[in-house]
Formats: C-alpha cells, structure tokens, sequence
C-alpha cells in the first residue's frame, strides 16, 4: 500500500551517520525497517508501516542531546531495548523516566539519541 499523502505529514527523515552501511543494518535489526537504495543512489529506509522513509547522510554531526527527539513506536519497550543492545546501541534514558508513559532513550551506533514509546495495554 502506497504512503498516505496529506498535507502537514511528517514522511521523511535523515539520520546522521559515521558508517551507512552500519546505521542500515542496526536499524534493520532493531525495528525491522525495510533497507533500499533510493532513486538517487543513497541507502534508504521504509519503517514498518511503510508511512514514514528517510536515509542515512555523511557529513553532518549526530544528533547527541534531545532538542527536536524522535520517537520510534514499539510493542515492546523491554524487547527492544535488548536489541538495540544486542546491535551496538546504548540505553541512555531507562524505561520509567517518564512514568506512567512507557518510554525509553538510546544512543545509536553513529551517536544519535532516539526515543523508544510503547502504547499502554
């Protein structure tokens, strides 16, 4: 199924990266997010509900301190956090920092800091 096209979407992203191919892979492993080349030749990605693409880019610092913070959707938290682990990343905020909320933060392997959030049961 194609994105959704509506106006004020957000649908793409660019993550800093000291080593693409190494960025492409953690991510793959720790979200299961589809890995592409684009039309102009740079690795790209589709989360997995295939609403929100984006691509690694050299050159530019990572994003190491929350100002603008993403969040990645999760089932998950815990689990996830094993994987990012697992894969070269690093907890730098633990589940339970923004209780009753269940989130968490990590460091991925190029130093970008992220946000993890799992919608309550």
């Amino acid at each position: 199924m194609p994105p959704t096209l509506k106006n004020g979407k957000i649908c793409y992203i660019e993550i800093p990266a000291s080593d693409i191919a190494r960025s492409a892979d953690f991510y793959k492993r720790a979200f299961g997010w589809n890995i592409r080349q684009s039309g102009h030749g740079r690795t790209a990605f589709d989360d997995t509900t295939g609403q929100v693409s984006g691509a690694w880019v050299l050159g530019r610092p990572p994003a190491s301190t929350p100002g603008l913070l993403v969040y990645v959707m999760v089932d998950s938290v815990a689990a996830t956090l094993e994987a990012i682990v697992a894969n070269g990343g690093e907890i730098v905020q633990p589940i339970g920092a923004d209780a009753p909320e269940i989130t968490a933060r990590f460091r991925d392997p190029a130093g970008n800091v992220i946000g993890l959030y799992q919608e309550p049961a």
